[in-house]
């Protein structure tokens, strides 16, 4: 019998996710006309799908986000396994290419690709294509990652348009990525920014992520023939961009879930402790499980006593310090739990994947990227 503990990927989550994400949209388009009288159209999505879909598989979200208007992503070798998996619509290189060869493959799998440097311009002015390329020139609007300055971008733009005058590039996009439109400084600094330096420039426009997708959605409405994109992410998996709401009030529903089974009870008395580091002492007598699931699972290892965890159906916390490959859980509140008892350590019956990286010090989103290849993954429609 294999170890018992195996994570499900729910494709039909994520493509209900993305169906909630795009309601969001039509209804605030919907608003902003009734408000103002201006007719407004909903964006188009890019559906992120960066480091193998947040680690729920590339495959699983071309299947799962089915119904997006284009996938993006980072990863030349999961663009084309995106290809290969079927998705035939628009794929962005969310950080462009990174050598002249590569510019071969976006034009063999026809990609789009993000500008943000002039060693990019250049590589494309010597690229020779059978067909022209689509790529967003980004501004950097405070972010300091990547992107053009903002005494930078407007040259950079003319010089996309001129490539594109002599046939190797398509269409030339504008684009920038907001630092803190998950915080209380949100987007109005940045995308005034943006609509100084480019904002009456030709090209489509990609502005949001997750966290301006859902809390800001009026800033990428556009009028009827303009060309509108947001980059959702994190939420089309079912976790939350924002510390001060969580997905579910969204309407989003969790795409990964994390099982396992107890392996093993333990009976404490006062005074024993628990694990490494003995981080955890009884003051009573009590009963202990120790589930088949580590850090070397994928599981945080800071997430120390009071982190929520599901035992048969019934919420208890973990105690002590999580080793490589077991974890111990507190069997107070279950006390008919035993060997073979199932363990939801996140997911749709268990806690969010965002509680437990609040008890871990961390976010949702490094722990469903950082699920172990050991881990067995089931997919359900």
């Amino acid at each position: 019998m294999p170890r018992p503990i195996s994570v499900t990927i729910s494709v039909s989550a994520l493509a209900h996710n993305l169906a909630v994400v795009r309601d969001h949209l039509r209804q605030a388009a919907a608003a902003a006309s009734a408000a103002d009288g201006t007719q407004w159209v909903a964006p188009s999505i890019w559906a992120v799908i960066k480091a193998h879909g947040y680690g729920h598989g590339t495959a699983q979200g071309v299947q799962g986000f089915a119904q997006a208007d284009g996938l993006a992503m980072l990863d030349l070798a999961e663009a084309i396994e995106c290809r290969e998996s079927g998705w035939a619509g628009p794929i962005l290189l969310l950080e462009g290419v990174f050598e002249p060869a590569d510019l071969d493959l976006a034009d063999r799998y026809r990609l789009s690709s993000v500008v943000h440097c002039r060693e990019q311009l250049d590589m494309l002015a010597h690229a020779r294509p059978d067909r022209p390329l689509d790529v967003y020139v980004k501004l950097n609007s405070g972010m300091n990652r990547l992107g053009f300055a903002p005494d930078a971008f407007r040259a950079a733009h003319a010089r996309a348009l001129d490539l594109r005058k002599q046939g190797i590039l398509r269409g030339v996009g504008r684009m920038t990525h907001f630092a803190s439109a998950d915080a209380p400084a949100g987007v109005a600094a940045p995308m005034a920014v943006f609509q100084r330096v480019a904002g009456d420039l030709p090209g489509p426009v990609s502005v949001s992520n997750s966290a301006a997708t859902l809390r800001y959605p009026r800033i990428a409405l556009a009028r009827p023939g303009e060309e509108s994109w947001v980059r959702p992410g994190i939420c089309l998996y079912g976790a939350s961009p924002f510390a001060d709401a969580d997905a579910a009030s969204f309407g989003l529903q969790p795409a990964m879930s994390l099982r396992s089974r107890i392996i093993a009870t333990q009976d404490l008395r006062a005074g024993d402790a628990v694990g490494y580091s003995a981080l955890f002492t009884a003051d009573a007598p009590m009963r202990v499980g120790v589930v088949a699931c580590g850090y070397a699972d994928g599981y945080p290892r800071h997430a120390g006593t009071g982190t929520p965890v599901v035992v048969a159906g019934t919420r208890t916390r973990v105690l002590g310090r999580v080793s490589m490959d077991m974890l111990a859980v507190d069997l107070t509140p279950v006390p008919a739990a035993g060997i073979g008892a199932p363990v939801s350590l996140w997911g749709a019956d268990g806690p969010s994947v965002d509680e437990v990286a609040q008890a871990a010090g961390t976010i949702g989103y490094e722990l469903l990227c950082a699920l172990a290849q050991r881990v067995p993954v089931r997919t359900i429609a």
